[in-house]
């Protein structure tokens, strides 16, 4: 009888020709399980070794197969890591439940978009397989769309590769490249484990040889400091006072509302130069709220402390309404959000989208974007970089207050997506941007997750969620520039690009004869 039994090296190489859809799946799998590499799990190698099963599902792939399984691995993905877009708009927004399903997936299904693009153009104009593809072309390629990503229709970069490596030594990149390039090299890790596993021993050893060179590079990196300090340490408290979505807009909870924050805020005076508040701590207008401004602004002068809370600003005689933060001390003064959130603090493309309106109440929705050259506010006798809820999403933005800033405030209202996953990524995503400049920061959220982080994105405190808390500690005022805080995402992108030039460039070399 003749012997038909496959050698196993050859019945791996072959898999995916002969089982297409279990390949399907296990592309789908792969993408939903790296979600646990973010937070609140922490599982930061599933980022590196999950990639991998997608380029070996792309072996052999044609290129609509090669994006179906990039669209795949995307929908498992983000499936499994925004799905919290449909508590805030069915829980909080009202949304009937399948306008709320539809608008979620349309949401998730764009984003998947994202790596099926990868796939397909990896397989379309790539390398074949081997470390041209593995090495050079697909880590530029994912790492240059997931730039793209972060602004391309107003940018939604979450869940970006390199958010997951805040706690790994990849993560010391970060004051380097960014976050993007921090997930350029978590591409390259996956891309150099793809190839041992396929090369013989000798080079086998040589690609995990390069990969300890990169580990060590990104552990020897991180023992470089790149602030000095820029005045004594500042004693701050933070208040969460945790008041729920769906009462915080409510008029006759006003009262309410201000009197928890006092009475979290008033035992902080004798020790705490700075009193911080999430955003809309004050859910009224600042001209309805004049007489509580200044009662509390002239508690503050006598007590010599800083309060900074987040409420709107704006008139009806003008119709120009600011989603903002105020400073109260020894005078008054503004900082007005720059990035807002579409279609929740305001309507892109209002002509197509006006019917979203009609499905999903949000408080406060028609905000203007504030001017991209305000001042900082003085906080402390420091300058400090404000930025409120979204606008923490992007390096881009944070990096605009450097190198005046000496330390970052972030206020937040995550109260939005209940104890889902969001309020644990949104506050690894601040992590990231306080590793990224090498400042602390102080994050002040309504339910949590409220922290302080130090310039290495460690957290130094962190209240408990939906708790009405006060949490205290120390920030220190830096001074210096990191690279990224300098040049931003340029380097990375440059990068990335001489990537694919280079890859490029060895393919049509190959191909001569």
């Amino acid at each position: 009888m003749q012997n038909t039994a496959i050698p196993n090296g050859e019945l791996i190489h072959n898999f995916p020709e002969r089982h297409p859809l279990l390949t399907d799946l296990l592309a789908f799998t792969a993408g939903a399980l790296s979600t646990l590499a973010f937070a609140p799990f922490g599982l930061w190698p599933f980022a590196i070794l999950l990639p991998v099963v997608l380029l070996w599902s792309w072996d052999h792939a044609t290129p609509r197969q090669a994006a179906l399984r990039g669209g795949l691995f995307g929908l498992g993905l983000f499936g499994c890591g925004i799905y919290w877009i449909y508590i805030s708009l069915h829980d909080y927004g009202n949304a009937p439940a399948l306008f709320a399903a539809l608008a979620t997936f349309a949401v998730v299904w764009l984003m998947a978009l994202y790596p099926a693009v990868v796939g397909w153009l990896l397989i379309r104009w790539g390398p074949p397989p081997g470390s041209r593809r593995w090495l050079l072309a697909f880590p530029a390629l994912w790492t240059l769309l997931d730039w793209i990503r972060s602004w391309l229709f107003t940018g939604f970069p979450w869940l970006a590769l390199g958010y997951s490596q805040i706690d790994a030594p990849l993560g010391q990149f970060a004051p380097y490249l960014g976050v993007f390039g921090v997930g350029w090299t978590v591409l390259l890790s996956a891309g150099l484990l793809r190839a041992s596993l396929c090369d013989g021993n000798r080079v086998r050893l040589e690609r995990l040889g390069l990969l300890a060179v990169l580990w060590l590079s990104a552990w020897g990196l991180g023992r470089i400091h790149w602030a000095e300090p820029a005045g004594p340490p500042l004693q701050i408290a933070i208040i969460q006072g945790n008041i729920a979505q769906n009462q915080k807009w409510q008029p006759d909870a006003l009262d309410a509302t201000l009197y928890r924050y006092i009475q979290l805020s008033l035992p902080e005076h004798d020790r705490n130069q700075v009193i911080i508040w999430p955003e809309t701590a004050i859910p009224a207008f600042y001209q309805n709220v004049r007489p509580f401004i200044d009662a509390l602004a002239t508690r503050a002068q006598r007590d010599q402390v800083d309060y900074v809370t987040g409420l709107p600003t704006g008139s009806w005689e003008t119709s120009i309404f600011h989603n903002s933060v105020a400073r109260i001390g020894s005078t008054v003064a503004f900082y007005h959000k720059r990035r807002l959130l579409p279609f929740g603090e305001y309507l892109p493309l209002r002509e197509f989208f006006l019917f979203f309106r009609s499905w999903v109440t949000i408080p406060m929705a028609d905000f203007t974007a504030g001017d991209h050259n305000q001042p900082l506010l003085q906080v402390g006798g420091q300058p400090v970089g404000i930025s409120i809820c979204f606008e923490a999403v992007f390096g881009s933005e944070i990096r605009q207050s450097l190198p005046k800033a000496t330390w970052l405030i972030n206020v937040s209202n995550d109260g939005w997506f209940k104890d889902s996953t969001a309020p644990h990524q949104h506050l690894q995503i601040a992590r990231m941007r306080a590793l990224e400049v090498e400042r602390y920061m102080a994050r002040s959220t309504n339910t949590g997750v409220s922290a302080i982080l130090d310039e290495r994105g460690q957290i130094v405190v962190q209240a408990p969620q939906f708790q009405p808390v006060a949490i205290r500690g120390e920030v220190h005022p830096l001074r210096g520039l990191t690279p990224y805080a300098r040049w931003g995402d340029i380097p990375s992108v440059v990068l990335m690009i001489a990537s694919l030039v280079a890859s490029w460039l060895l393919v049509k070399r190959a191909s001569k004869p």
